[in-house]
């Protein structure tokens, strides 16, 4: 056991590595001319000159990784190019409201598409298993922005009940903090249980046809009952996997949802610093969504241990 999470930390360090190196030789190659690219085409050359030298562009590129990558492990997140202060402090605070969001939405999600989908499972082939599966897929179909559009409209604006979006930080308030975050959180959530509902009711359909299932109600076990007792566990694999990845991407990807509520996130930071040419921060943030994304990924691979037993023994299981 101890090995083998030796080996996981050892291989998400590796990867963080080569993504780093990677970041920043892309973003070099893409613009060679940072300086310039910052200014705008029509700036003099002693303004980009000036600027160059200011942002250590003149140095070797080993050196300029160096120094951009000792920052990073000392959380220094590095200057941005058009406020010309440093930007940790507002990396930090934008981070955790999109933990924050993504971590409750993941969490309500998985509260939703477990025991649907179980259900589904288990009425497969029943009428009402077809009503609710008809559900599920419209709410895959359905864009997340489309529903957060349709919530603020039903519940900020013709009810009047929640906030229609901003941000208040807990400290201020908790009331208000969980009012203003409640809209966005449903949004996110009830698109992300039904793509997990599909794959929940896949696994434990594939459970249910397993041997040690038939011999569990055998023994006098009701289906729902060798479902908990013996088939949900081996069903977490799957499931873990795509909650893993829709976890790591959701991050990235809601600043849809950011914009619609006005939430100060890591996305809308990262579409500001992209339109305003603001090359540093891009760099930073985007080596911030790597980390993130590879901590999700080793949490994963050392949760399928604690779920699999065959795994902590080493043994490798393949699929038949």
């Amino acid at each position: 056991m101890i090995r083998a999470l030796a080996r996981g930390f050892a291989r998400f360090a590796v990867l963080l590595a080569l993504a780093s190196v990677l970041i920043f030789l892309l973003l070099r190659a893409a613009t060679v001319h940072r300086a310039r690219v910052a200014l705008g085409v029509s700036a003099r050359d002693e303004d980009v000159a000036k600027l160059s030298a200011a942002l250590g562009l003149d140095r070797p590129l080993l050196v300029q990784y160096l120094d951009w990558i000792t920052g990073l492990l000392g959380g220094d997140f590095g200057t941005s190019l058009v406020s010309q202060e440093n930007i940790t402090p507002l990396v930090w605070d934008r981070a955790q409201v999109s933990l924050i969001l993504v971590g409750l939405a993941m969490a309500l999600s998985l509260a939703i598409a477990v025991p649907v989908g179980t259900w589904l499972a288990y009425r497969h082939g029943k009428p009402d298993a077809a009503v609710l599966s008809g559900l599920v897929q419209l709410g895959i179909a359905v864009p997340s922005f489309l529903l957060a559009v349709v919530l603020v409209a039903i519940f900020a604006v013709h009810l009047g009940w929640l906030p229609a979006g901003g941000w208040l930080p807990p400290e201020y308030g908790f009331a208000g903090f969980l009012a203003r975050l409640g809209l966005p959180v449903v949004a996110v959530a009830l698109v992300q249980a039904a793509i997990l509902t599909r794959y929940v009711r896949s696994a434990v359909l594939e459970v249910i046809e397993q041997d040690y299932v038939r011999t569990a109600r055998a023994s006098g076990y009701t289906q729902l009952q060798a479902l908990g007792r013996h088939g949900l566990r081996n069903a977490t694999l799957p499931v873990l996997t795509v909650a893993g990845v829709q976890l790591a991407t959701l991050v990235a990807s809601a600043v849809v949802i950011e914009r619609v509520f006005v939430l100060p996130g890591l996305s809308s930071m990262l579409l500001d610093a992209v339109n305003s040419r603001d090359l540093p921060t891009v760099q930073s943030l985007v080596m911030v969504l790597v980390f993130f994304t590879l901590a999700v990924t080793l949490c994963v691979d050392l949760a399928y241990r604690f779920v699999d037993p065959r795994l902590r023994r080493g043994k490798v299981v393949r699929a038949s």
